[in-house]
């Protein structure tokens, strides 16, 4: 369920998904501090695809007004664990739009938060909402990440194959598995 009127969002979490102990709300650019500090950790960026290491100043700056930007492909969200006496910035999740349908989900989770279940609560959370109204997600991890890949097929993802993308953080192409979950 997405809160659609500020009045009836829990804790004033306007655009709010809840997702169990956690809340699943927009980006903020007072967000710009965790997220830096979060994703500027070796292990969170070498996870992901796109995150570079070390970070450069400016670049959680951009990505906030880009995802925050009228008319964007890409939506995120904070995990917030407010809720549950929990960080503010527990991680962040999106849906990017492929095509007519079509999304890809990312996601990463601090480290300190990590085997707690918080990316499985997220990800279901967020299927659950569709708020791009997606027929089809795909979703990408790397090899080396099998609690990734867990988190995927836990939530219904099927394996689709392997590949290998390139990885900012180390620098190189790294393998990775590929997998897709149809909602209609």
């Amino acid at each position: 369920m997405i809160f659609e009127r500020p009045d009836l969002a829990p804790h004033g979490l306007e655009g709010a998904i809840p997702a169990g102990a956690y809340d699943l709300r927009p980006v903020r650019p007072s967000d710009t501090g965790l997220i830096a500090l979060f994703t500027g950790d070796l292990r969170v960026a070498q996870a992901t695809s796109s995150i570079p290491h070390p970070l450069p100043p400016g670049t959680t700056e951009a990505f906030i007004a880009r995802v925050m930007a009228p008319g964007s492909i890409e939506q995120a969200w904070t995990i917030d664990g407010t809720r549950a006496g929990m960080g503010e910035v527990m991680g962040v999740i999106s849906l990017t739009e492929l095509d007519i349908g079509q999304c890809e989900i990312g996601y990463w989770v601090a480290p300190v938060f990590w085997n707690a279940g918080v990316a499985s609560s997220a990800v279901g959370a967020l299927i659950a909402a569709n708020p791009l109204a997606c027929r089809t997600i795909f979703a990408t991890v790397q090899q080396g990440n099998p609690a990734s890949a867990r988190v995927l097929t836990n939530c219904g993802f099927t394996y689709l194959g392997d590949a290998e993308s390139y990885c900012l953080a180390r620098g190189g192409t790294v393998p990775t598995w590929t997998y897709s979950r149809k909602l209609d």
